[in-house]
């Protein structure tokens, strides 16, 4: 299979083997896109001849009562991504921060804008851990930091306590402040680990979140942002085409936000399934085995272990490609009880 830089290379897959594998490789909702969410589409495909609203006024208007916040703080867009490479390309900083290893479209997206890029390293003997040595690198110096919390690969959240820290330093060295928050609605209490109460205090201040994991519409391609400054709100609109989200994706949006009972059902199993997996994991020989949200990091010694689960119809998420790590880094989505098992099985036998 050819080497990407993202996992759930399902049509890849297929074309070498012939049949469609278990992907662990994306950490999407392992309940699949809610039935809610399939028929808004489906209803919304007959009107598919007409323009998409440019401004997604409908879904910001329910964005905004769902998050507290006014509609005029959100941008919708095609996926978190859209609007990480839209943010890079309305600001153009000049340098930037981010944590090592981490989501690599951040650094993709800086890179197209001449952007200087610095590494803070998150190292193995540190456990992986956002500490306070990265307040050090904080100055005036830096025009914006990417923090992913939780960070993907690893799973690991901030603790909150220095995620205000690195809000603080940052409005005081003038420093743009991107908190990635798409993997936080998969924690035992997400509301612990978001700023979004700190959206009203602080103009450098931009969180990033996604239907794509949460609500299982990786291919509906669906993302917001929320800050106070308007001001860069409009210039990342005007960063890209004008029909950035589809006439079916806002249809969906505005059905997931009403899956309720989906979302605590999704949580529910993934601390279950999370816990069982992690002890499996570790009696099965893999090591540093971490994750808080719906997807576990760990290492191991098992050669071409990527190959030899391929053979066996299971993808995995090789980490060897992301900046600060090196191979024998894996990780894998939380899915299902029985799916869970299958991994487990074939990890086992190797």
């Amino acid at each position: 299979m050819s080497s990407l830089i993202h996992g759930g290379d399902i049509e890849g897959y297929i074309l070498e083997y012939g049949s469609a594998p278990l992907d662990f490789s994306a950490n999407c909702n392992p309940l699949g896109i809610p039935p809610g969410v399939v028929a808004a589409i489906a209803e919304a495909a007959a009107s598919a001849d007409k323009y998409p609203d440019p401004l997604c006024r409908r879904l910001t208007n329910a964005l905004s009562e769902k998050l507290g916040i006014p509609p005029r703080w959100i941008l919708c867009g095609n996926g978190a991504a859209d609007l990480i490479f839209r943010l890079a390309l309305a600001r153009k900083p000049k340098t930037a921060l981010v944590t090592a290893p981490t989501f690599a479209e951040y650094e993709l997206a800086l890179e197209t804008v001449g952007c200087r890029v610095s590494h803070h390293s998150l190292t193995s003997a540190g456990g992986f851990a956002v500490t306070e040595e990265i307040l050090g690198e904080i100055t005036p110096a830096v025009d914006m930091l990417f923090i992913c919390n939780p960070n993907n690969p690893t799973g690991l959240t901030v603790t909150p306590a220095l995620l205000a820290k690195i809000l603080e330093a940052c409005a005081e060295s003038g420093t743009l402040l991107v908190v990635d928050e798409c993997f936080n609605g998969f924690l035992d209490d997400p509301a612990a680990h978001s700023l979004k109460s700190k959206l009203s205090g602080y103009d450098n201040l931009l969180i990033l979140d996604a239907f794509t994991k949460l609500y299982g519409m990786a291919g509906v391609r669906l993302g917001y942002c929320m800050t106070k400054n308007t001001a860069l709100l409009d210039g990342m609109r005007n960063a890209g085409q004008p029909w950035a989200v589809s006439s079916l994706a806002q249809a969906a949006g505005l059905a997931a936000l009403r899956e309720t009972d989906y979302i605590e059902k999704a949580r529910a199993l993934v601390r279950t399934e999370r816990a069982y997996l992690q002890n499996a994991l570790v009696s099965a020989g893999m090591q540093q085995v971490s994750g808080e949200a719906n997807y576990i990091f760990f290492r191991s010694d098992v050669p071409a272990l990527v190959s030899k689960l391929q053979a066996k119809g299971i993808l995995i998420r090789d980490c060897g490609n992301y900046h600060g790590l090196s191979e024998g880094w894996y990780r894998v989505a939380v899915r299902t009880h029985a799916e869970n098992e299958r991994l487990v099985d074939a990890l086992t036998g190797l």
